[in-house]
């Protein structure tokens, strides 16, 4: 009796510290481990990484850091960290999370426009993935990639479509660049191709004279007007006479592209750029921006008329008034001077 009564306690013993034991495991591994009140919290694991700069993200977003380690380590997450960015949800637990961050990369989306040069492009991309502009600016420049893919340091720019794009948060600079060059190539095809070559351009001049209606008008509804000015003026052989192309020649001449010019003066007309098409006949050697879709299509789809001059329209601000001949503009142009003088803009 008294050896059963022992072994009775015995079992009673380990039902009871199985009991702890499978409570502990349950709350270690499945119960809530979660800090933050909003619904989602994130996590950025550099290509750099360890488990301590892990540690430290997640230190503040859980309510048992100890608790979270002894999962980790065992299903082997220390060992094997992944780059990238993973969603932590509101109530989840240790065994949850360690999944996340495992095997859930979330892909981002990055956008980009109106960037004048790859040194700007490429502080704007930096901004949104682990790449730094440094690294970035470096392989956008890379002068052998260039010629092989039939660019130069004058149109670098123009490989890279505006618009709104999905990545890894740790892409490369190098993954960065050939997804661009691959969205170039499909942005370019068999239609847009066949397009440019009735206008008798590659696509790299039709992206330079892009650029340039981009920045003649924000409007994208005047974009093929613009463009069918100045398409106008090539077919005739008249210089392109374009004011953004002579403040872009400025800029980077000077080398500050920070400077605001309102106002072209004679004077600088006779800067000696190729960019000055005051000076130099046909499009500029590369884009004077990053023209997005809607001017390189109103430079493909261009509304046919007789227009060879235009000129800012006062009455209606951000669109113009267009004319056929000099002595059109002329008088069209006077009103813009007036208006101008009033507004007290020397520069």
């Amino acid at each position: 009796m008294y050896i059963k009564r022992i072994l009775l306690i015995i079992v009673l013993a380990g039902l009871v510290a199985a009991g702890i034991f499978s409570y502990y495991i349950y709350k270690t591994v499945f119960l809530p481990n979660t800090a933050f009140e909003n619904e989602t919290a994130f996590v950025f694991v550099s290509s750099e990484r360890s488990y301590a700069d892990v540690r430290s993200q997640l230190k503040p977003l859980l309510n048992d850091i100890e608790s979270f380690d002894k999962v980790a380590q065992k299903k082997g997450y220390v060992q094997n960290i992944r780059p990238g960015k993973y969603q932590i949800k509101k109530g989840m637990n240790n065994n949850d999370i360690v999944n996340s961050l495992r095997s859930r990369n979330i892909p981002i989306r990055i956008s980009f426009n109106n960037q004048e040069t790859l040194e700007r492009l490429a502080g704007r991309v930096s901004e949104q993935i682990e790449a730094d502009s440094i690294s970035l600016l470096k392989t956008m420049k890379d002068e052998a990639y260039l010629s092989t893919n039939g660019f130069n340091p004058e149109t670098a720019l123009a490989m890279y479509i505006p618009n709104t794009y999905e990545f890894y948060w740790n892409s490369s600079a190098e993954t960065f660049r050939n997804r661009m060059l691959t969205e170039y190539n499909n942005f370019w095809n068999e239609s847009r191709r066949a397009k440019a070559e009735a206008l008798n351009m590659s696509p790299l001049q039709v992206m330079s004279l892009a650029a340039i209606v981009q920045k003649e008008t924000a409007m994208a509804d005047e974009r093929p007007r613009v463009a069918g000015v100045y398409l106008n003026r090539l077919r005739i052989g008249m210089l392109l006479q374009a004011d953004p192309t002579v403040i872009f020649a400025i800029k980077k001449e000077t080398g500050d592209f920070d400077t605001i010019i309102k106002r072209v003066l004679f004077k600088d007309l006779e800067i000696d750029s190729p960019y000055n098409t005051y000076k130099y006949p046909g499009v500029p050697p590369g884009p004077i921006a990053m023209p997005d879709i809607s001017s390189i299509d109103a430079v493909l789809n261009p509304e046919k008329h007789d227009y060879l001059y235009f000129v800012a329209d006062v009455s209606n601000p951000g669109y113009h008034i267009f004319g056929k001949t000099l002595a059109q503009h002329n008088r069209n142009r006077q009103q813009y001077i007036n208006w101008i003088n009033r507004q007290g803009v020397r520069r």
